[in-house]
């Protein structure tokens, strides 16, 4: 299940241990590159049990070596699916999340059919989403589903959040952080508004520094995906 919303006004202010260390256990500490190597996984691992992090984000091909590497920790291993377009067809999406699944990860974050989206097709979309929930649920992980904001007008956004909510997902999720923008304030708070409390809100995407990460946080975000794990959380430290 989600990680609870009530959680999140409680880390915005950060003023205290307790409060870094639940700032750490709401983060995706993420490495998406095409040239990552496996000394590069490695770090990452490490960092993510040094930290405390919820989990760490690799593309498909290091979830074998990210999840023996965390073995023994809370830290999770989750992978992405149909990236960064979300243009896959859902029998391939759902094929790549049940491979990364028996690789070692838990958490599944697709890109939905934007394409399909925007051409009006809402039930081609649900669908994607829905098949993609009934397989990585029947395999014991959560999915989230990315809606990449940029590329969405205000009312694609609603209505992507409305059809991940119909289709049982577990989270949405702001962006790739491949397209031209990534998480804004305003968009995690529209899709806070149209999820409620019924889905978790991953932000993602060009949050770099802890202002960043407190500004998605207050506007309802109850994840954050970030290159800048570490860095966010020493400043939380020293703070």
């Amino acid at each position: 299940m989600p990680i609870e919303i009530s959680e999140a006004p409680s880390i915005a202010g950060l003023p205290a241990q307790a409060d870094w260390e639940r700032l750490a256990a709401v983060i995706d500490h993420t490495l998406l590159k095409s040239d990552t190597t496996n000394a590069q996984v490695r770090q990452l691992c490490s960092e993510a049990v040094e930290n405390g992090f919820h989990c760490v984000m690799l593309t498909p091909a290091h979830v074998a070596l990210a999840a023996s590497l965390v073995a023994g920790s809370s830290v999770k291993v989750a992978t992405v699916v149909g990236f960064p377009l979300g243009a896959s067809t859902t029998g391939t999406k759902r094929y790549e999340a049940v491979d990364a699944i028996r690789l070692g990860a838990r958490e599944i974050d697709m890109v939905m059919n934007i394409g399909a989206l925007k051409s009006g097709d809402r039930s081609r979309v649900e669908a994607d989403m829905r098949g993609m929930v009934q397989v990585v649920h029947d395999n014991g992980a959560q999915l989230k589903v990315t809606i990449e904001t940029a590329l969405l007008s205000l009312e694609e956004k609603i209505l992507a959040c409305q059809l991940a909510v119909a289709a049982g997902a577990d989270y949405v999720k702001s962006s790739t952080g491949f397209s031209h923008s990534g998480a804004m304030p305003q968009d995690i708070s529209l899709m806070r508004g149209v999820v409620g409390d019924k889905l978790g809100v991953k932000a993602s995407g060009g949050i770099r520094t802890l202002e960043d990460a407190r500004a998605m946080i207050e506007a309802g975000a109850s994840r954050i995906g970030t290159s800048a794990g570490v860095a966010i959380v020493q400043a939380a430290r020293q703070r």
